[in-house]
């Protein structure tokens, strides 16, 4: 055996050293002393055998031969470089649909509006590696996050000041707060650190006991027209199906640093202490006297609430909202101009009026909603503004079972479905006098000077003509679920929040209005294959 051929037994090995290391490095917990040593055996059989090689090395790189090796050396360099610069300074391309490897356009919102350091402490294993990318992608979005590593096996000691025990726990520290969080998922993380900067939670309180759709059931089903489902509008097809659940609300909530519960007003005396506001979504039984009365008292006490109530079920509530100068309309509202679908009982609306809730708004929709009206007086000390609007060709049509305008009894539209009222106690005995003054066409009096009802306090409520709308079956479908998200948040005056709504990553569809279907429809079908139709008979004409 020549020295030539043992040189290269020997380059061999060393090289092949060299990867036992790395391999060792990446298999082995302890693999620090083995993989270095592995490591620099290599380098020294490597560098023996090149040295032994050296003349054939020389010989070899003459002529032609040197080019292409110095070549192929100069193009590995290169990419050895490119590889430099991507570790250096990294670029994300998301290619699917959905954009399931990137943050979410409302969590980069959340995440870009913190004003407050926020060091997070996250321990994580070799398998966790999305999750790191999560943290990493929240840290380089705003300087005031700061991120740390760790893998609690290799870092037992970390692990243990910090008490943890499990790879996947992240810990969150703002200010002196703490929250743990040990989920994967975006919304949860993001939900960790919006509760760490805000310092405390908010209650959303659910009415329950009338028949409401409960926040913590999943219940859904299909609500197409004809044999497919029912209709909650006009009633072509009773089916019988659970009570609707609101689940995906809560989570949309909870995502948002709230905390939702269910409340019972049956009692004599209700605690709403705890609730920053109450929802009282979708009642299918009138409440009794007592329980108005509970909810009256928390509204005076300054409360605020979110009304979600559906059309030809009475309630109850008619005194109390007419109280912030908000009548609950009769019958149901018919646009059909502007619907969902094929249900002209169900508006849907993509332009609405000037308000808070609706900054940047998509299309909403609403199966089977009750018009809204202003009291014939305007009251004291009262703002109300409506939000939604039908189309101009809608109507209300007062039976349950038609979509007929009947003259003289349906009104016309553009219908209001949705309105805020705020009371502002501060102003009620001023703005009484001046409407007097108008009516009555008397002399201007001096202004007296606003009067501030002691046992009235400042409070919020919105009313909507449909509760289905935020149920788990319409909730995630276009802007319905920002809607009731953007409604609680201005009720509970987390207007950081407006906007903001959970991800979700549904099957993708194609929403559109009834007219948009039309359109559609005579496009695809008729006017472009006419199109088509009438070039190829002028072009076989002119060819003959």
């Amino acid at each position: 055996m020549n020295k030539s051929f043992q040189a290269g037994l020997l380059f061999i090995v060393g090289l092949a050293a060299m990867v036992f290391s790395l391999i060792a490095d990446s298999l082995l917990v302890d693999a620090g002393w083995v993989s270095t040593g592995l490591l620099a055996i290599g380098i020294l059989i490597t560098g023996y055998a090149v040295f032994n090689l050296r003349l054939e090395i020389r010989e070899y790189l003459r002529h032609d031969r040197g080019e292409l090796v110095l070549s192929t050396v100069g193009l590995i360099g290169i990419f050895v470089a490119l590889a430099w610069l991507a570790a250096l300074y990294p670029v994300r391309f998301d290619l699917t649909k959905n954009r399931e490897h990137s943050l979410a356009p409302q969590t980069i919102k959340l995440i870009r509006a913190i004003d407050k350091p926020v060091h997070i402490v996250f321990f994580h294993d070799r398998g966790m590696r999305d999750t790191m990318e999560l943290y990493a992608q929240m840290a380089d979005l705003n300087k005031r996050i700061t991120i740390e590593f760790f893998d609690p096996v290799l870092n037992p000691s970390q692990a243990r000041l910090r008490g943890v025990e499990y790879a996947g726990t992240a810990l969150i520290e703002s200010e002196e707060r703490k929250v743990t969080v040990n989920s994967p998922s975006e919304t949860d993380i993001a939900n960790g650190i919006l509760r760490v900067t805000q310092g405390k939670q908010q209650t959303a309180c659910f009415l329950d006991g009338h028949g409401e759709p409960d926040p913590f059931s999943l219940e859904s089903h299909d609500h197409m027209e004809g044999s497919a489902g029912h209709s909650h509008g006009v009633e072509t097809k009773i089916v019988n199906h659970e009570r609707h659940g609101m689940a995906k609300a809560r989570n949309g909530l909870e995502t948002l640093n709230y905390k939702v519960e269910k409340i019972n007003v049956a009692g004599s005396q209700t605690d709403f202490s705890k609730c920053t506001l109450l929802v009282v979504a979708g009642p299918q039984l009138p409440l009794m006297n007592l329980e108005i009365k509970q909810l009256e008292a928390y509204l005076h006490n300054g409360g605020n609430a979110l009304f979600l109530l559906d059309p030809f079920v009475e309630t109850g509530l008619d005194s109390l909202i007419a109280q912030y100068g908000v009548v609950l309309g009769k019958g149901l509202a018919i646009d059909p101009s502007s619907h969902f679908w094929a249900d002209v009982s169900a508006p849907a609306v993509s332009n609405y009026n000037p308000h808070e809730v609706s900054l940047k708004l998509p299309l909403t929709f609403f199966p089977g909603a009750r018009p809204l009206q202003p009291t014939p007086e305007p009251l004291a000390g009262v703002s109300v503004r409506p939000v939604v609007n039908t189309s101009q060709k809608s109507y209300t049509s007062l039976v349950k079972t038609s979509t007929d305008y009947v003259e003289g009894s349906s009104a016309k539209g553009p219908l209001t479905l949705m309105v805020s009222s705020i009371f502002s106690p501060a102003v009620e005995n001023s703005a009484a006098d001046i409407m007097k003054q108008l009516r009555s066409n008397e002399p201007e009096k001096p202004a007296a000077a606003p009067v501030v009802k002691s046992d009235r306090k400042p409070s919020k409520i919105i009313v909507i003509g449909d509760s289905d709308f935020a149920t788990n079956s319409f909730f995630h479908v276009m802007g319905n679920g920002q809607l009731f998200l953007n409604a609680v948040n201005f009720l509970s005056a987390s207007d950081n929040l407006i906007g903001l709504e959970p991800r979700t990553f549904d099957i993708p569809r194609v929403e559109m209005t009834n007219i948009q279907m039309k359109i559609t429809f005579i496009l695809s079908l008729i006017a472009i294959p006419l199109l088509m139709a009438g070039l190829g008979m002028v072009v076989w004409w002119k060819q003959r």
